[in-house]
């Protein structure tokens, strides 16, 4: 698809929502949410939606889950850890090349989970990139990635910047069009693992139930001390193995 006006999708709307509530206080860091029956009548929303929205509040850091209590604001978002800078679809390969079929190529208004970590202001325009990462034999992997907006680009990283203005949309990943871009520049990239589920709406993208248990891997990089990128990949039970690079 190609890019269009900024738009936010309903379950992403209903996060914003929440995530406000957050930042604002009406839920400060401590207190425990009302019930999902409760906060879906506050919100005047269906459960499947709000249940939807609190899936990716929790994989963001802001709710955890604790059995007994239910789910509770955290005081602050978790610190991310370091990840190979490599594009998704090459380090699952492992030998047999992963086709990436577009989903989304469009400008969005930024999410909290972009806003934060690109520091995006509101009402700014983030380029949206999600897509599909497909071997033979193994299972889908959704990738959604955001770019920083366009002023950040151009002073941090302008090469980036230029390569995503391309009028021909590569069918590679986002991070696929930084790497080349950022030839004798140096990036840096922190990143986290998390167990989660795969919700409906990315069930539905995948073919796949939607308490499909799932590896979600988020992913910021950096030029200098400026956020370019910042990614989520959802890895699905039977999707190719993610290989990590570790030495002492």
């Amino acid at each position: 698809m190609t890019a269009g006006r900024p738009q936010r999708r309903p379950v992403v709307a209903l996060y914003g929502r929440i995530a406000d509530a957050i930042h604002e206080g009406v839920y400060p860091p401590g207190s425990t949410l009302p019930s999902e029956p409760r906060l879906a009548a506050e919100l005047g929303v269906g459960r499947p939606a709000l249940r939807e929205a609190l899936l990716l509040l929790q994989e963001d850091g802001l709710l955890s889950v604790r059995r007994g209590v239910g789910r509770t604001v955290n005081a602050s978002p978790p610190r991310r850890g370091y990840e190979l800078l490599r594009p998704l679809e090459e380090l699952l390969a492992g030998g047999a090349p992963l086709r990436v079929r577009p989903l989304l190529r469009t400008l969005e208004e930024p999410t909290d989970f972009s806003a934060q970590h690109l520091l995006a202001p509101a009402g700014s325009e983030l380029r949206f990139w999600e897509s599909v990462l497909t071997g033979d034999g193994s299972a889908g992997v959704l990738s959604q990635e955001w770019a920083a907006p366009e002023e950040v680009l151009e002073r941090a990283h302008p090469a980036f910047a230029e390569a995503l203005r391309a009028p021909t949309a590569p069918g590679g990943s986002m991070l696929a069009v930084l790497a080349p871009a950022s030839r004798g520049i140096a990036l840096s990239g922190h990143s986290a693992v998390s167990a989660t589920l795969l919700g409906a709406r990315r069930g539905e993208q995948l073919g796949r139930a939607p308490d499909t248990p799932a590896v979600l891997v988020t992913q910021v990089v950096r030029v200098g001390e400026s956020p370019v990128l910042a990614a989520k990949h959802m890895l699905p039970t039977g999707a190719p193995a993610l290989p990590v690079l570790q030495s002492n």
